[in-house]
């Protein structure tokens, strides 16, 4: 797999939907981001994941300190993430007493917490991990909306349980959309779109993109060339 950046320290990389970012359980799922870049990048360790559907930049670094220093960044909130999604109905209107703030970003809180018995599926539920999450509509239609979303907090599953909490899954979505919304899509409609950082390192300031052609309306995902 080829970074879209690389120096001595880390990896920037594009994960691909429906790619595990690390092996699973079982001789069927080895198969993963971390592995094909290892076979070119022997050094390279994971330092956060995406959800096997979810595509996108993903970051490793190039060694143990490096791994360190990167995973430190994201302890600490100093590591700015940024998805787009496609998802169904319009969020904008459920949280229409939400006032926005200048750039039009809202807030969603809710504890997230493993449905052990349902699992891996996640809930909100008062005894989770408190969670945050902000987003902004992008582009409106009757049926649905592509939204930005920022987790400020990055509990597993996230944003996908903070919207279909919201009444507003996404396209796609395997594990959290009724069958209805799951079929509108071949795949999950949450993509990794920007990753930005300071090189823990040069002290360098980095920022990635990698942006879909995503759109509200039908076709919800724009015809390949």
């Amino acid at each position: 797999m080829i970074p879209i950046h690389e120096d001595e320290h880390l990896l920037v990389l594009e994960k691909p939907s429906g790619l595990l970012s690390v092996p699973g359980r079982g001789p069927d799922k080895q198969d993963c981001l971390s592995k094909r870049v290892q076979d070119r990048y022997p050094e390279a360790l994971i330092v956060h994941r995406l959800d096997q559907d979810t595509s996108g930049l993903l970051l490793m670094a190039r060694g143990i300190e490096a791994q360190r220093r990167l995973s430190k960044l994201f302890e600490t909130r100093q590591v700015k993430k940024r998805y787009v999604a496609v998802v169904s109905g319009q969020p904008s209107q459920t949280q229409a007493a939400v006032v926005p703030d200048e750039y039009g970003w809202r807030t969603i809180d809710g504890p997230i917490l493993l449905d052990w018995e349902r699992r891996p599926l996640h809930i909100i539920h008062p005894d989770g991990k408190a969670s945050r999450s902000r987003w902004r509509a992008l582009q409106n239609s009757d049926s649905a909306s592509l939204i930005e979303l920022e987790p400020v907090t990055g509990r597993t599953h996230q944003l996908r349980v903070h919207l279909q909490s919201m009444g507003h899954p996404m396209l796609g979505d395997s594990l959290y959309a009724p069958p209805d919304i799951k079929v509108l899509s071949p795949r999950l409609l949450l993509h990794a779109q920007e990753l930005a950082f300071v090189h823990p390192f040069t002290e360098q300031a980095l920022a990635f993109k990698a942006p879909v052609q995503w759109s509200a309306t039908w076709p919800f995902i724009a015809p390949q060339p």
